[in-house]
């Protein structure tokens, strides 16, 4: 009952309800004048048979005639009577079982249950929210920044315009807001004034529209906007204090980083100041078979190991961590300390056949231009050979046909990488090539979280996530937060040292303990240093290079949050 005032004002305020109301009105107005017209003609044919009733007896033989009870007591004897009953018998047949019922739900019900509805999704953001999250289109990248705004419980609110997208979201526990997305009163109702950033996720062309409405009601507030071409890049720019993501150029230039070419050289796949993250194929090497502390890569060369993979698995590092044919090595180090790695290992399994890419779309194109410019070869399996940007370098076909794949060069290949909007034909892919090729690395993308689990299962070597891409590009942006994604699941993520450590050893603090985070780093002014010393006390001023999954990054910051953080 606490929502019918405002059903009632809903069902009231809508301009077609009230247009319903008024033929509904219409309708019963022309079902009574049926009525009284024939109660009299009730009379007037009772009075030729010379049978006299009251006003109230005709009403009441109408009635009961209209709704075929037919009860009997007051009957006709003459044909014209009895004529005028079955007039009277299938004009209510036709207006009071057909024709009321079906006015009733299309004109009256359906109007109620779409306003109780609409009473039931929220139309505006509570004026206390401040510093929230406004996201415009709900798909797999507002889904997985979510998930990190509900860990860091962060406020948010995905507007959308559809009716039943909001209720189902709603349903299922996800703030949402009702409002068209192209109005400037939406924003005003969702609070973007007091907002720490709108992020719109939908088409280049829906989010124009979007940034340039939002420009109109606040001008200062930080806009996310997702774009496929450089021309819809440029012309979002031009709203001003717009971040512009090209995802899939984003996660293209990703998977090609970590593309190792055959070879056991450091490729960089992403930096903090002078300190570079790289990973490091160690296949053919004297390092395989023996566990980190017998292979004294730290003592011989200065690098610390953040991590090592194996099959999609990640091991942290610790002196027991085994290093197999297959791992991947994540090195934590400075320029000069990764040539030496080149030195030392450049002259094991370098495998000069070219790196199979599987699509030549968006993420597939960016990968192209990335390995172009580091001189690796490569060819394309696409069932679109005009999409190519090298037509030379193209193999046209189906690439889930294995003579496709042996047609390309499979069997010599250093690396395939999946690129694929597809996530079923992604995991389809990288089973075959798996049961293919054993030593293969495997580099696959998936557009949902869910099925990162899956990728790992069926034998990629790295998976990289579209729509975590997207969320961690937002999320570190509204965190003020540096985080490196290694793979989906793990990050580096740089952080101020918090006072709770300052003057404490790692060991004293026992950090890796407690929240699952290994800090493989500390900077401060005096400069970087990777893998500190357990034994030497951390500083009060600097910051803490972190590699751990969300949880334990989650864990971390609430374990060891810092005043600037509580913020």
């Amino acid at each position: 009952m606490k929502f019918l005032p405002s059903v009632l004002i809903a069902l009231l305020a809508n301009r077609g309800s009230r247009q319903n109301l008024t033929l509904l009105g219409q309708f019963c107005l022309s079902l009574v004048a049926v009525i009284i017209l024939y109660a009299f003609l009730f009379q007037f044919l009772m009075h030729l048979e010379e049978q006299n009733h009251s006003l109230m007896s005709a009403f009441y033989w109408v009635m009961t005639t209209m709704t075929t009870l037919g009860f009997g007591d007051i009957t006709f004897k003459s044909d014209l009577g009895r004529f005028f009953s079955m007039i009277v018998m299938l004009t209510g047949v036709f207006m009071l079982l057909v024709m009321l019922p079906f006015t009733f739900i299309e004109l009256l019900y359906a109007p109620w249950m779409k306003a109780q509805s609409n009473a039931r999704a929220p139309h505006q953001v509570d004026n206390t929210v401040k510093n929230h999250v406004i996201i415009i289109h709900f798909g797999p990248v507002a889904e997985s920044l979510i998930d990190h705004l509900n860990a860091a419980q962060l406020p948010y609110v995905v507007v959308l315009s559809d009716l039943n997208n909001a209720l189902e979201l709603h349903d299922r526990g996800i703030a949402v807001m009702l409002g068209e997305i192209d109005l400037p009163d939406t924003y005003r109702k969702a609070g973007v004034e007091r907002a720490a950033l709108v992020a719109t996720l939908s088409s280049e062309l829906v989010n124009t529209n979007v940034v340039f409405t939002v420009r109109e009601v606040a001008e200062s507030v930080p806009v996310f906007a997702t774009a496929r071409s450089d021309t819809a890049e440029d012309v979002l720019h031009q709203a001003g204090n717009t971040q512009v993501l090209r995802l899939g150029r984003m996660l293209g230039l990703a998977m090609a980083r970590r593309t190792h070419g055959g070879d056991n050289l450091a490729h960089v796949i992403g930096s903090f100041g002078d300190l570079l993250v790289a990973e490091a194929a160690v296949h053919g090497t004297p390092l395989v078979g023996k566990t980190l502390r017998d292979a004294r890569i730290r003592e011989h060369l200065g690098i610390a190991v953040a991590c090592v993979w194996t099959r999609g698995h990640m091991q942290a590092a610790g002196p027991d961590t085994l290093i197999e044919e297959q791992s991947m090595i994540v090195l934590v180090a400075t320029r000069t300390q990764l040539d030496a790695w080149d030195e030392a290992f450049c002259i094991y399994s370098a495998n000069p056949d070219p790196v199979l890419i599987i699509g030549s779309g968006r993420v597939g194109r960016a990968a192209m231009e990335n390995l172009t410019a580091r001189r690796i070869p490569y060819r394309v399996i696409d069932k679109l050979p005009e999409r190519a940007i090298n037509p030379e370098f193209m193999i046209a076909g189906d690439a889930t046909d294995r003579t496709v794949l042996e047609r390309a060069g499979i069997e010599k290949a250093p690396t395939v990488l999946i690129t694929t909007h597809d996530d079923d034909t992604n995991i389809f892919l990288t089973i075959l090539c798996r049961r293919l090729r054993k030593d293969i690395q495997i580099i696959s993308r998936v557009t949902r979280d869910r099925n990162v689990s899956t990728m790992d299962r069926a034998g990629a070597d790295c998976v990289l996530s579209y729509a975590t891409m997207g969320a961690n590009a937002i999320y570190n942006h509204l965190r003020h937060t540096n985080v490196l994604m290694l793979t989906e699941g793990l990050n580096l993520v740089r952080v101020r040292i918090p006072p709770q450590l300052a003057g404490k050893t790692l060991i004293e603090s026992n950090v890796r303990a407690i929240t699952g985070c290994l800090v493989v780093a500390i900077d401060t002014e005096a400069g970087t240093e990777a893998l500190p010393s357990p034994d030497k006390p951390l500083p009060e001023i600097g910051e803490l290079l972190l590699v751990g999954d969300e949880d334990a990054e989650s864990r971390f910051l609430a374990q060891y949050r810092t005043e600037g953080e509580k913020e």
